[in-house]
């Protein structure tokens, strides 16, 4: 069994796969700020989902913190979004040429072709158009997120929302409230509004070509899925497992590497004591800002100090 765990910065994912690339667990969870003990709660609920079965052949992290939950879990290799992401599409869908990835608070699009990846971008400077800038609307309009994407189905004269910043894009919607159009069309306009921005931003000088995959929470809502489509002219593709597809590419790629001792530390992380600490050196020019990782009140790992002057072991395999 193989292991892959995409921690971004909302939430955590956890996959377990077998030789024949099947999922036998699986775990999606909001990190709370918390990605130590998110990490800690997936694995109890990861192992909870395998019957007594715990014994993994290989673990492989990405996604933001990927490093972070390689230190803790003990992976045997890291890879970037733009890989993990990339490798499960090319298995599930060889045909396609563009995947589009929306997570928490980033974007991304990946341009492949043959089943290679020959160009990528991510979105650098705003959060507009991400599951968390989606979230905080949500919430400030009184309904789920779930609600939301169904709303903006409804919308019968979507109104135009300024869309290339979260604040403005906020104020917007406010004044468009405060003028008397419909919560319908307030969402309709800003789901086309976020399209246009992901699109004329993050895809801007990409050439994006059908079959487009479209993966990352975000996928989830039926909003922006609507407005994707209706921009591009085209049906878009959304995978079954569209929320887990970083973690399921991290896991395949594990299994390919076969590692021969996995230095995976076991699910019993999950009942451990965890936390980091961080200082800054002296000792240079440098100044790094050191992070400690502690298990059970003692050190296991250290990073960020550049001369490795207290870094305990070379880590795991990053790429």
């Amino acid at each position: 069994m193989y292991l892959g765990i995409d921690v971004g910065s909302i939430t955590t994912k956890m996959v377990v796969i077998n030789e024949g690339d099947e999922i036998l667990a699986e775990v999606y969870l909001r990190n709370n700020g918390r990605p130590l003990e998110a990490i800690q709660h997936g694995l109890e609920s990861i192992s909870s989902r395998l019957d007594g079965k715990t014994s993994i052949d290989g673990a492989a992290t990405t996604g933001s913190a990927r490093h972070l939950a390689a230190y803790l879990v003990g992976a045997d290799l890291v890879k970037n979004e733009i890989t993990a992401h990339s490798i499960a599409v090319i298995d599930l869908f060889p045909d396609a040429k563009t995947i589009f990835e929306i997570g928490g608070q980033d974007s991304k699009v990946i341009v492949l072709r043959t089943g290679v990846v020959v160009d990528f971008a991510m979105n650098t400077v705003c959060a507009a158009g991400t599951g968390s800038f989606l979230d905080q609307q949500a919430a400030r309009l009184g309904i789920s997120i779930e609600e939301f994407g169904r709303l903006a189905l409804k919308a019968k004269q979507p109104v135009r929302v300024a869309g290339r910043c979260t604040v403005f894009a906020e104020t917007d919607m406010i004044h468009k409230q405060q003028i008397g159009h419909s919560v319908e069309d307030i969402i309709g306009g800003l789901c086309d509004s976020l399209v246009k921005n992901y699109l004329n931003n993050v895809c801007r000088g990409k050439e994006i070509l059908s079959p487009i995959v479209f993966q990352g929470g975000v996928a989830a809502n039926q909003g922006i899925r609507k407005a994707l489509e209706k921009e591009l002219e085209t049906d878009l593709i959304i995978p079954e497992h569209f929320g887990l597809m970083g973690a399921m590419g991290a896991a395949k790629l594990v299994r390919r590497a076969k590692p021969v001792r996995t230095q995976f530390k076991g699910f019993e992380l999950s009942r451990k004591s965890c936390s980091t600490r961080g200082f800054e050196c002296g000792e240079c020019g440098n100044q790094c800002e050191v992070i400690e990782l502690l298990i059970d009140r003692e050190v296991v790992a250290c990073w960020g100090d550049l001369c490795e002057k207290y870094r305990k072991s070379s880590g795991p395999i990053t790429g």
